[in-house]
């Protein structure tokens, strides 16, 4: 395999459990939540397509978790994330990605988040601590072999760090958003906060490749850019449009090729899916 051909093969693989992590990360004008749909319990799990060379490939899969539980005596969710490539294609390039999050049972305001990121040869650490009383996030960094970095950033009201942003997403209320609206969201990722914005572009029917079709909300995230995706509007991510507001169908555009994410399985759900 030539020095080419790996260096895009890692870039999709990259990608591969970071795709969800970014493409559903955006919330409403306000923080204030009238209903949570979903409820300890609720698992989710999505198929992972990369397309290189006009060629689709069923790369890997996403899990996610909640739990209600406790932390430092606040009544908190749990979020729990996993990404992973199918081992065939270990080989080419190995990825086993975990996301951990404590947020606020009513809030949703995070109050710790952990990445852990093993891709390739690589290792990756992060882990924030929110503090509401100096407006404050403590960080700790550390990558591959480097020595553990600690600093701290600051942090307006209203912003999530990546996997709480995915449950909060689902709080949007779609009903109240006319066409080409545009939301501002707030996001701390990689050790600072930032702004961005959804585009909503209303409702489309969706089928799954199980063949089931749902009424969904359909919207495009302004991405920040990095080492996998293009800045801009490049992706396009399908909700449901019923109480859950669960992700059906993500197609993004990366540095090299694109992907598709699909809805495999549900469990848990506070409420019935409607069609």
């Amino acid at each position: 395999m030539s020095n080419r051909v790996a260096l895009n093969k890692k870039k999709v693989y990259l990608a591969v459990c970071a795709v969800l992590l970014c493409s559903f990360s955006f919330a409403q004008q306000h923080c204030s939540i009238t209903d949570i749909p979903f409820e300890g319990g609720e698992k989710i799990t999505y198929d992972i397509y990369y397309n290189w060379h006009f060629v689709w490939t069923h790369a890997g899969e996403v899990y996610f978790k909640a739990d209600s539980t406790t932390f430092y005596k606040k009544k908190v969710f749990h979020f729990y994330s996993y990404g992973t490539t199918y081992k065939k294609y270990d080989w080419i390039f190995k990825v086993r990605d975990t996301y951990q999050s404590y947020a606020d049972f009513y809030s949703l305001k995070p109050y710790w988040f952990k990445r852990v990121v093993n891709e390739g040869s690589d290792y990756l650490f992060n882990e924030y601590w929110f503090n509401y009383y100096n407006g404050k996030a403590y960080t700790f960094s550390k990558k591959n072999k480097l020595p553990l970095q600690k600093d701290s950033s600051s942090f307006t009201p209203c912003t999530f760090d990546v996997l709480t942003m995915v449950y909060y997403a689902r709080t949007i209320d779609f009903e109240k958003c006319k066409h080409n609206d545009t939301i501002p969201i707030k996001l701390f990722i990689e050790e600072k906060e930032y702004q961005t914005y959804i585009r909503y572009l209303g409702k489309e029917e969706i089928k799954t490749r199980s063949k089931e079709v749902y009424l969904c909300y359909k919207f495009k995230p302004l991405l920040i850019e990095g080492t996998l995706f293009k800045g801009g509007e490049g992706m396009t991510v399908w909700v449901t449009a019923d109480k859950n507001k669960i992700p059906v169908l993500i197609e993004s555009e990366i540095l090299v090729g694109s992907i598709k994410a699909y809805l495999k399985h549900t469990e848990g759900l506070k409420y019935q899916m409607a069609r």
